[in-house]
C-alpha cells in the first residue's frame, strides 16, 4: 500500500512539474517579486530626490548639490567595486548577454547591490533611468528563482527573460511595452512559452506598481494631451524630428562608448572616486541651472505639460545631453531608457515650437511626447516598442500615427548609419559580440534521444544481491545502472545510493529489488534534447534509460548533450557520433614540477616525433614551461579501454626519445600513455586534467574526412582545448632558417610573434621576413603595425628581420608568392580572429596557405 501511494504521488509530482505549467508558476512569483523591487527602488529615488531637493532650498544650493552628488557617488561606488563589480552601467546589456548564453553572473546578490546603489545614483541627482536596474534585478531575481528550482536551460532563459521584462514593465508602467521589449530586443523569440511567461511576469509588475508605486511616469494621470491633433501638413515637421533624432541618437550613442572608453583608458581612478567626482561635477552644473532642472522627472514634466519655451528645451536638451554620457562613462549603475525620453522629449519640443511658430497647428507639447519615441528608436533600435511604451504611458490615440512615423523614420536612419543598438554597442566594447542562433528552436530542440543514446547499456538484475552490486561498479567506469526486471526496466541504481545503503548494515545476501526506488525517471527516443535536459536537471540526475514503453532501448547522459552542443558550434551538425568511454591510463611518469606551466605534445608518428620534440623543448626553455608527453593507443568501439590488453613496448620507446631530450635540455618532461576509443578526447582530457598551457601537434596537411577541415582530431581539439593551439606540417627539409610572418594585428598573429623568438632558437642564423598584405586599392599603406613588429623581433631573435609590406587581392595567393620567392623554409601564421575551425569552413585563409605550401607550416590559435 506505501509503495502504491509513493507512486501515486510520483506521478502527481510529474505532472505538476511539466516544464510549462512550472513556468506559468515561476512567471508570477517573478512579476510579483519584480514589481516589488521596482517599486522600492522608485520609492526610495523618489525619497532620496525630494530630501535633496528640500536640503538645496534650507541651505545654499551650490554647497548641498555637489556635496550630496559626491557622497553618493563615493558610496555607490564602493558598494559596486567591493560586493557586485557586474552591477555597474544599466545592466540590461549584461542581461541580453545572459539571454544569449553569454556564461555571466547574475544572482541575488548582483540584485541587492544594483538596488541601493542606484538608489544612491539617482537620489544624489545623477540624470540616469532606474529602468536599466529594475530590468537588471528583476532578470537577476528570475535567475536566482531558476537556480532554487532547477530547469533547463531555454527554460531558464524564458525566465531570465520574463524578469527582464516584469523589471521593464514596473519601471515604465508600461506591461505591453515590457513583453514588446523582450521579443524584439532582449530574447528575440516569439514562441508561445515566451509569451506567456513575460506577459504574465509584465502584468503581474505593473500591477503591483500601479497599485504601490509613485506613479513618477504614469503620464496619463495629470500630464497627457487631451486635445491632440494630426494633419497632413504636420508630415514634413514630423519627418525632420524622425531625422534628427535618428542622427542625435547615433551620436548619444557613440558618445557613450567614448565616454567609457576615456574613462578606462585615461582616468586611471577607482570606481567610487569615478563616481564621486561625477556626482560633484554634476551637483555644481545643476547649481548654476534654474531651479526646475533640479528634479530630473520634473524637467520631464515641464516640456510635456507645455510650461517650457524653446530657449529652456534647447538648455535641457544640450546640458541633459552631456551630463548623461559623462555619467554613464564613469560606471554609475543607472538606466539610460529614461534619459533618452528627457532627450527624445526637449528634441521634439523644439520642433514643436519650430512648427508652431510657422504654421500654429499642434502645440510643442505633442511633438514633445512624440519626440520621446523617436530618440527612444533611435537609440534602443526597438521601433515597436518604443511606440507602445510612449502610448501605454498617455493613452492618447491621437498620438498613434505621428509616433509610428517618426519611430520608423528615426529608427531607419540610425539603422543605416549603424545597425547597431546601445546595447549591442556597449556589449561589444566588452569584447562580447552576439550573433543571431540561426534557429529560433535550436539544435536541442530538433534532435531526440534516439538521435544520440548509447545503444550499449550495462545493467543489473533486479535479483543481484547488494555485494554482487558493488562488484558491478568497482570494475566499471559507469557510476549508474539500470535495473532490470524480466527485461523491463524497473529502477536506476547509482553510486550514491550504495554509499547510503552501506551504513545500514544490510545483509549480504540482500537482493536489489528489496531496497530500489521503483518508478524510475525515463525517457523516450522521440522526446527532445530540451526535454532531456529538463529532466536531467529537474532530478538532478546524471543519466536517462530510454525505453520504449518499458523496454530498455539505450541510455543519454550529459555528456552526450554536450558533444551535440559542441558539434553545432562548430557548424557540424550533421555528425552526431557515438559517445566513446572515458580513456585509461595505463603508463605515467613524471618529472619535478619547476616550469612556470605546461606544453602537451600528442605523439604518434615517429618520423615527426623528434622535430616536434625539439620545438616543444625550445618553446619550454624560453617560455619555463614543463613538458607533457603523450602516446596514445586505439582499442575498437566495442571493448571497453580499461579491461582491454594493449602491447606498450613502441609507446614506451616514443616516450624514452622525450626523457633523453629534457635531460640535454634540462627541462622536466612527464609522459604518459592512454588507451581510448578515439585520439581527441584522450588530448583534452589531458589538458584538464594537468592544466596544459599550450598544445603543439603535428598535422599531415590533408585530410579524406568529408566535413572536417583538418582532421578529425585536430578538428576537436582546435574547438575545444580552453588553452592555445599550435598546429604543425612539417615537411622532409626539417629546416628552420628562412622564417615567413604574416601578419594581421589579430589576437592569433601577436601570439605568432610572441611564439616566434623561441622557434627561431632552432636556427644559428634565422633569417626572418615579417610579409603584410594591403589590398590594391589602399593608396596609402599603414605599415605601423609591421614596423612595431619588427622592432620587437629585433630585440630577441639573434638574426636577421626584414619588413616587406605587399599589395595584393588575394592574401592567401601573396603570402603563397613571398614564400616562394625568399625560398623561406617556414611559415608562420596566426589564425583569423574568429573561430580557427569556422573560419576554415568558408575559406580559412591560413588553413589554405597551408595546403598549398611545400615549406613547413605552423598555425597558432589562442
Amino acid at each position: 500500500m506505501l509503495i502504491k501511494s509513493k507512486i501515486l504521488w510520483l506521478r502527481l509530482l510529474r505532472q505538476m512539474l511539466r516544464p510549462k505549467r512550472l513556468a506559468f508558476v515561476e512567471a508570477c512569483v517573478i512579476g510579483l517579486v519584480s514589481g516589488l523591487a521596482a517599486v522600492l527602488l522608485g520609492q526610495a529615488v523618489d525619497w532620496a530626490g525630494a530630501l535633496r531637493v528640500h536640503l538645496s532650498y534650507l541651505w545654499p544650493a551650490y554647497f548641498v548639490l555637489p556635496a550630496i552628488g559626491l557622497l553618493g557617488g563615493i558610496l555607490a561606488g564602493w558598494l559596486v567595486e567591493r560586493f557586485a563589480p557586474e552591477a555597474s552601467g544599466s545592466g540590461m546589456s549584461e542581461v541580453k548577454a545572459v539571454l544569449a548564453r553569454v556564461p555571466m553572473p547574475l544572482n541575488l546578490r548582483i540584485a541587492l547591490v544594483k538596488l541601493v546603489s542606484a538608489t544612491l545614483v539617482l537620489g544624489s541627482g545623477m540624470p540616469l533611468g532606474r529602468e536599466g536596474p529594475t530590468v537588471q534585478i528583476g532578470a537577476a531575481l528570475a535567475n536566482q528563482l531558476s537556480n532554487w528550482v532547477p530547469t533547463s536551460p531555454e527554460h531558464r532563459r524564458q525566465l531570465i527573460a520574463a524578469g527582464a521584462g516584469a523589471g521593464l514593465a514596473a519601471a515604465f508602467n508600461a506591461p505591453i511595452a515590457g513583453v514588446l521589449f523582450v521579443v524584439e530586443e532582449l530574447l528575440q523569440d516569439v514562441s508561445g512559452i515566451t509569451l506567456g511567461t513575460a506577459i504574465l511576469a509584465s502584468f503581474i509588475a505593473a500591477v503591483i506598481s500601479r497599485l504601490y508605486g509613485s506613479h513618477s511616469l504614469d503620464l496619463n494621470l495629470n500630464l497627457a494631451v487631451t486635445h491632440t491633433t494630426f494633419f497632413a501638413p504636420e508630415i514634413p515637421f514630423y519627418l525632420i524630428l524622425g531625422v534628427l533624432a535618428g542622427l542625435l541618437g547615433i551620436l548619444f550613442n557613440q558618445g557613450v562608448i567614448a565616454s567609457l572608453a576615456v574613462n578606462r583608458r585615461v582616468i586611471k581612478l577607482s570606481l567610487p572616486w569615478r563616481l564621486g567626482i561625477v556626482g560633484l561635477v554634476t551637483g555644481v552644473v545643476i547649481a548654476l541651472l534654474p531651479i526646475t532642472f533640479r528634479n530630473n522627472a520634473g524637467l520631464r514634466e515641464i516640456l510635456l505639460v507645455g510650461s517650457a519655451n524653446w530657449l529652456f528645451a534647447a538648455i535641457a536638451f544640450l546640458v541633459q545631453f552631456t551630463l548623461i554620457i559623462f555619467t554613464y562613462g564613469s560606471g554609475a549603475p543607472g538606466g539610460l531608457l529614461v534619459p533618452t525620453l528627457v532627450l527624445g522629449a526637449a528634441l521634439g519640443y523644439l520642433v514643436g515650437a519650430t512648427e508652431q511658430s510657422l504654421l500654429g497647428m499642434s502645440a510643442a507639447t505633442t511633438y514633445a511626447h512624440v519626440g520621446m519615441a523617436a530618440f527612444f528608436s533611435a537609440v534602443s533600435k526597438v521601433p515597436i516598442t518604443a511606440v507602445i511604451i510612449v502610448f501605454e504611458m498617455t493613452t492618447d490615440f491621437n498620438l498613434v500615427l505621428p509616433l509610428m512615423i517618426v519611430s520608423v523614420v528615426a529608427y531607419l536612419v540610425a539603422e543605416k548609419i549603424d545597425p547597431r543598438s546601445l546595447y549591442d554597442l556597449l556589449l561589444e566594447w566588452k569584447g562580447i559580440h552576439i550573433t543571431k542562433e540561426p534557429s529560433k528552436e535550436g539544435l536541442l530542440a530538433q534532435l531526440t534521444a534516439a538521435d544520440v543514446m548509447q545503444q550499449r547499456v550495462e545493467t543489473l538484475s533486479s535479483q543481484m544481491s547488494i555485494d554482487e552490486a558493488v562488484q558491478a561498479f568497482s570494475q566499471s567506469h559507469h557510476r549508474n545502472f539500470p535495473v532490470l526486471h524480466q527485461g523491463k526496466v524497473v529502477s536506476i541504481v547509482t553510486q550514491k545510493d550504495l554509499v547510503n545503503l552501506g551504513s545500514q548494515h544490510l545483509a549480504t545476501d540482500t537482493v536489489i529489488s528489496e531496497i530500489m526506488t521503483p518508478e524510475p525517471v525515463t525517457v523516450s527516443p522521440t522526446a527532445t534534447l530540451a526535454y532531456v535536459l529538463h529532466l536531467l536537471n529537474r532530478y538532478n540526475l546524471s543519466c536517462l534509460p530510454v525505453t520504449e514503453g518499458r523496454k530498455l532501448i539505450g541510455i543519454i547522459t550529459r555528456s552526450d548533450i554536450i558533444r551535440v552542443e559542441a558539434e553545432r558550434l562548430s557548424g557540424n551538425t550533421q555528425q552526431v557520433e557515438p559517445k566513446s568511454a572515458p580513456s585509461d591510463v595505463i603508463h605515467q611518469t613524471h618529472a619535478p614540477a619547476t616550469g612556470k606551466g605546461r606544453l602537451l605534445v600528442p605523439l604518434s608518428h615517429p618520423q615527426t616525433a623528434k622535430t616536434l620534440l625539439t620545438m616543444a623543448a625550445a618553446i619550454a626553455k624560453e617560455r619555463n614551461y614543463e613538458i607533457e608527453c603523450l602516446q596514445v593507443i586505439l582499442v575498437p568501439p566495442n571493448r571497453i579501454p580499461s579491461q582491454t590488453p594493449v602491447e606498450t613496448a613502441k609507446s614506451l620507446c616514443l616516450l624514452q626519445q622525450a626523457i633523453l631530450l629534457g635531460e640535454d635540455w634540462r627541462i622536466p618532461v612527464h609522459t604518459q600513455i592512454r588507451v581510448a576509443h578515439n585520439v581527441a578526447a584522450p588530448i583534452l582530457e589531458t589538458v584538464k586534467e594537468r592544466h596544459i598551457d599550450l598544445v603543439l601537434m603535428g598535422w599531415k596537411g590533408t585530410t579524406a574526412t568529408p566535413g572536417r577541415v583538418f582532421s578529425r582530431v585536430v578538428d576537436t581539439v582546435i574547438r575545444q582545448a580552453p588553452c592555445h593551439v599550435v598546429l604543425a606540417k612539417l615537411n622532409d627539409k626539417r629546416v628552420f632558417e628562412r622564417w615567413l610572418l604574416p601578419i594581421a594585428g589579430g589576437p592569433n598573429s601577436k601570439q605568432a610573434i610572441k611564439l616566434l623568438p623561441a622557434l627561431a632558437s632552432l636556427s644559428t642564423s634565422p633569417q626572418i621576413n615579417l610579409c603584410q598584405v594591403f589590398q590594391s586599392n589602399e593608396s596609402i599603406a599603414d605599415t605601423t603595425l609591421l614596423e612595431k613588429s619588427v622592432r620587437f623581433l629585433q630585440r630577441r631573435v639573434k638574426g636577421k628581420v626584414v619588413a616587406t609590406p605587399v599589395q595584393a587581392h588575394s592574401i592567401a595567393d601573396a603570402v603563397l608568392k613571398c614564400a616562394q620567392q625568399d625560398n623561406s623554409d617556414v611559415i608562420i601564421l596566426g589564425a583569423s580572429r574568429e573561430s580557427l575551425l569556422q573560419q576554415a569552413i568558408q575559406g580559412n585563409i591560413p588553413e589554405h596557405i597551408s595546403r598549398k605550401s611545400d615549406c613547413t607550416v605552423i598555425m597558432v590559435k589562442t
